[in-house]
């Protein structure tokens, strides 16, 4: 007997593949902030009709990363200057905790790993540079935690911010500061002083959530 597969259920292998391409352009930079999504442009390149296409860009709204706009269609969304600040807090509830567990588990190969993501940092002259470096610091530090869920999560906020606005919070910190913090941070991890290392980094995030307010009261709404 042939089962008979509503049509809604046979969109959601199309939906889930849209979204997933969406979502890895936006998160890629290849969709900046505030791009338009059009659903025909879409649905022709993906081959579908645009059932399934909506279906993607409304799981992609609820997820924050696609606006709807009355009458104008979808876009990428574009994170108020609250919502970056936002992020920037609960990188440090965040982060803080994955140090905190990582510390006593790290062994010599983590320490030589982070010091030389170092190295390469302080031989970047780029924004860019700079912001794939520290990203790829952290990580090390926060690897040896033993703590996937919380991994994921560090990273689902790092996603959340985007390359712009990574690039943004990176020149507004500048390289010198966040370096010589880094440096303090790691060698606090090496002595084993977990709270030390932890205090620091703690300091490290809040000053740099001050920088990005600061710069972002500069700039306004003009974040590229």
């Amino acid at each position: 007997m042939k089962t008979e597969t509503h049509p809604l259920t046979a969109t959601k292998p199309m939906a889930d593949s849209i979204y997933d391409d969406l979502k890895e352009s936006i998160i890629a930079g290849s969709l900046p902030p505030g791009a338009p999504l059009r659903q025909d442009e879409i649905a022709r390149r993906h081959e579908v009709s645009k059932v399934p296409v909506r279906e993607a860009l409304l799981k992609l709204e609820v997820d924050g990363f696609v606006q709807f706009r009355k009458n104008r269609g979808a876009i990428v969304r574009k994170l108020s200057s609250a919502e970056i600040l936002h992020i920037l807090d609960i990188r440090i509830a965040l982060e803080c905790r994955a140090l905190e567990l990582a510390v006593p588990n790290m062994i010599e190969m983590d320490f030589t790993t982070a010091r030389n993501v170092l190295t390469t940092y302080s031989r970047e002259t780029h924004s860019e540079g700079w912001s794939e470096m520290n990203i790829r610091f952290h990580e090390a530090l926060y690897e040896p935690c033993g703590n996937p869920q919380l991994l994921q999560l560090i990273a689902d906020m790092q996603q959340r911010i985007g390359p712009y606005l990574r690039k943004f919070v990176s020149q507004a910190a500048g390289l010198e500061r966040p370096s010589l913090e880094h440096d303090q941070i790691l060698d606090a991890c090496e002595r084993g002083e977990t709270n030390e290392a932890v205090a620091l980094l703690r300091a490290h995030i809040e000053t740099t959530k001050k920088e990005t307010a600061a710069s972002l009261r500069r700039h306004g709404d003009h974040v590229s």
